[in-house]
């Protein structure tokens, strides 16, 4: 009896697994979630965000929608580029090489941003322009590798563990640069004095925290045989997928949902700091610690939904995520004080680990699976154009009203209830028989 629920877990590990992946390399590629959501943590959403707009821009009224222009401006770098990185992945079985200097660009530029300071708004836009492109594009290909260690049954599990141990990475990412500031603080340095040297904490975090993905990870792709120039080979494979399009419509329906529902996420995600602050009147370190709390309930919620996602169904899992979506708006639009606030922030965090990894995992099932990198720098296209919708759509509204971020926040439901209605007509289960047929 005692051995019973050992063969019962191993049986369905070996369920979840691709025939010959071992548990170590998925540990490995989820530790690359871990790794990145420092960056995206620290930098996008909880301590530069604030800082740039408050002393990069010097607190100007323009300074939110500068934030989210040079947002912006990466994400539209990462659209031109994202589906020839993955099709060049693709035709060389080069996955792990063009993540290698991604991850190295974004260390790097991460490092640099400790030298912005008090109004150096062309550094700090350049710098973050960069960055964020580089985490992009690596978020990009880091997914492409899901559909090679997952079978279709456990695409679900194995992302919501992914996501979980991301925010987790965020979680140690956010105490770290916590405990400096208030180290910084109890030895007489001002916060936004403290707040550049996070940025070498962040980056050392995601350097070491990647380092298993590259010594572990497995690259299963074979090379494309090369007909033509790599470059050449590059743009007919892309030029082949994008003809064909017509053959994956759910895909290709749930793209252009991902654009409309990703552009509320996108939205939140890097103006909660400021709207903290700015609506809420939180403190950076309020803020941090509310960000902290978020980031559990994330984990939680990635993990929870991925464990349930391949029963329950990848639609039906996206639109509760999405209903709840539309619930944190209207809390956070309502909230005058920091308890509906705060119920509203760790709503977020279930909403986010749950979506996001719901998201990825269903693209990983409707992609052909000789074509996943491409698949997923077309998903990469489509969440960065969200990107840009979202977040610049926030910064221009709050700029031509005099800095009202309650009636931003509104807008951005909007969104979500547009997003939930192309989720509507996409049946799963079709999308993947031709995405099989078609491969």
């Amino acid at each position: 009896m005692t051995d019973q629920p050992r063969r019962s877990t191993a049986r369905e590990t070996k369920s979840i697994l691709a025939p010959g992946v071992r548990p170590i390399e998925v540990w490995s590629w989820a530790m690359y979630d871990f790794a990145n959501s420092s960056y995206t943590t620290v930098v996008i959403t909880a301590i530069f965000n604030a800082y740039f707009v408050g002393v990069v821009a010097e607190g100007k009224s323009w300074g939110t929608f500068a934030w989210t222009a040079s947002l912006a401006a990466s994400y539209g770098l990462i659209m031109l580029t994202a589906p020839i990185l993955g099709a060049f992945a693709d035709a060389k079985a080069a996955k792990k090489r063009v993540l290698g200097v991604t991850t190295a660009g974004c260390v790097i530029l991460t490092a640099g941003l400790a030298g912005v300071g008090h109004g150096d708004l062309m550094l700090g836009v350049v710098l973050i322009v960069l960055s964020n492109y580089c985490f992009g594009s690596g978020e990009n290909i880091i997914a492409a590798f899901l559909p090679e260690l997952a079978t279709e049954q456990g695409m679900g599990k194995l992302s919501g563990w992914g996501w979980s141990l991301g925010y987790l990475g965020g979680l140690l990412s956010l105490l770290l640069c916590l405990g400096y500031l208030h180290w910084a603080s109890q030895n007489g340095l001002a916060t936004n004095d403290a707040v550049p040297a996070t940025m070498l904490i962040t980056a050392t975090v995601f350097a070491l925290a990647s380092l298993p993905t590259f010594l572990i990870l497995r690259e299963r792709a074979t090379p494309a045989a090369q007909t033509a120039g790599i470059y050449e080979s590059t743009f007919v494979r892309l030029g082949d997928t994008l003809r064909k399009a017509r053959r994956y419509r759910d895909l290709w329906r749930f793209l252009v949902c991902i654009v409309f529902y990703q552009a509320g996420i996108q939205t939140v995600v890097s103006l909660a700091a400021i709207y903290a602050q700015v609506a809420m009147g939180f403190t950076t370190q309020q803020t941090i610690v509310l960000l902290l709390v978020t980031n559990v309930t994330a984990a939680i919620g990635a993990f929870a939904f991925g464990q349930i996602q391949d029963r329950l169904g990848h639609i039906q899992t996206l639109s509760v995520t999405l209903v709840g979506w539309c619930l944190v708006v209207v809390l956070a639009w309502l909230a005058k004080g920091p308890l509906l606030f705060w119920i509203a922030a760790n709503l977020v965090g279930l909403c986010l680990g749950s979506s996001q990894s719901a998201a990825r995992a269903l693209v990983g099932y409707l992609s052909p699976p000789q074509h996943a990198a491409e698949f997923f720098g077309l998903w990469g296209l489509a969440v960065k154009l969200s990107s840009i919708l979202g977040p610049v759509s926030y910064g221009l509204l709050t700029w031509i009203s005099g800095g009202d971020h309650r009636s931003a926040m509104l807008m951005t439901g909007g969104f979500f209830l547009l997003g939930l209605a192309l989720l509507n007509g996409i049946d799963a289960h079709r999308g993947r028989q031709a995405a099989l047929e078609h491969s």
